[in-house]
């Protein structure tokens, strides 16, 4: 394929998913991501598109949504990591909330094998996931139903949650940065997303590395609010994604990073796929959060580190930068 061919295909991709990744151009294409990487360098400096971590999004600045067969095709790999991992953090008895989308909707599969847990969702792909657990009780909000992502949205499925209180809320969204935090292109999955987050002790955000870095326009949760994100290891050319990982880091977010190799089993537990797991970034400071570590009732995560004082608080948080600034060598 000439040069001009494949820039006109990567083009058409991204103008009708509004992010493509890297990986899957060069799949589309059938050249190597330096090739795709190139060509998107060229169609941005036309102004015809904007380069995003791993990917290419429409130009703007603020990503629009992709449906959802779009999205059930995009960094297949690295949902399924972030999941093994996610799936880690729950307990059996638990009761949690989980929102719309496709890293959500993985995460719901391994969640089918842990007996006692009550899962609140507004995601019809979630509680598909989960009808045949017989050890799982699926509680589904109201609303009205938004084909594009199969979820219910609206003033009946925020009322629905109100009054609502679980250990934690599992989200995923269209961007995130430390400036912003979670957010998403559609101003009603953002108001439910909102509700969700209100009724949990704890948040945890589900965003592979393409999220890092971009900016859609609702903002679901402030940084303030993440407990923790379970994301993937960024590619060593993406300095943009492993300098946003620094900054949530910065701001008090514990990272867990899933992968392909490496890992501290003991900060999470082995995922069944074989992956193994990067160590957690332990909290590098106090938690401005309701219900963050450190704050009355809250329950804290399985895996992340408990910090007895203030110095080894001081040089855990050295060693999370470092970890970050190794990502960003890579």
């Amino acid at each position: 394929m000439f040069a001009a061919e494949r820039r006109q295909l990567i083009l058409e991709m991204v103008r009708a998913n509004g992010a493509v990744s890297l990986r899957e151009l060069a799949r589309v294409v059938q050249t190597s991501e330096v090739t795709v990487r190139r060509d998107v360098r060229a169609l941005e400096a036309e102004g015809l598109l904007d380069r995003r971590h791993g990917g290419a999004v429409l130009p703007g600045g603020f990503t629009r949504e992709s449906g959802f067969p779009q999205k059930s095709h995009l960094a297949t790999a690295e949902k399924t990591a972030i999941a093994d991992v996610a799936a880690g953090l729950v307990e059996e008895g638990e009761a949690i909330v989980v929102g719309a989308g496709t890293t959500t909707q993985e995460l719901a599969r391994r969640l089918a094998r842990v007996p006692g847990l009550t899962v609140v969702t507004n995601s019809l792909l979630v509680a598909q996931a989960l009808a045949h657990a017989n050890r799982v009780e699926v509680v589904m909000t109201g609303g009205t139903l938004r084909g594009s992502n199969y979820a219910l949205v609206g003033s009946g499925a925020e009322q629905s949650l109100q009054g609502l209180r679980v250990s934690r809320a599992f989200l995923s969204g269209s961007g995130l940065t430390a400036e912003r935090g979670l957010s998403t292109s559609n101003m009603l999955s953002a108001s439910v997303d909102r509700a969700l987050v209100q009724a949990a002790a704890e948040v945890v955000v589900l965003a592979d590395h393409t999220k890092l870095g971009s900016d859609t326009m609702f903002q679901t949760v402030p940084t303030d609010l993440i407990t923790r994100l379970v994301t993937d290891e960024p590619p060593g050319h993406d300095d943009r994604a492993a300098t946003e990982l620094q900054a949530l880091a910065d701001q008090g977010v514990q990272i867990a990073v899933a992968g392909a190799g490496g890992g501290n089993p003991g900060t999470a537990e082995a995922p069944p796929s074989g992956r193994q797991v990067r160590r957690d970034m332990a909290l590098p400071g106090q938690r401005r959060t309701r219900g963050g570590p450190g704050k009355p009732g809250a329950q804290p995560l399985r895996g992340a580190a408990v910090l007895p004082d203030q110095g080894q608080a001081q040089g855990q948080a050295q060693q999370d930068r470092a970890r970050v600034a190794d990502l960003r060598r890579r």
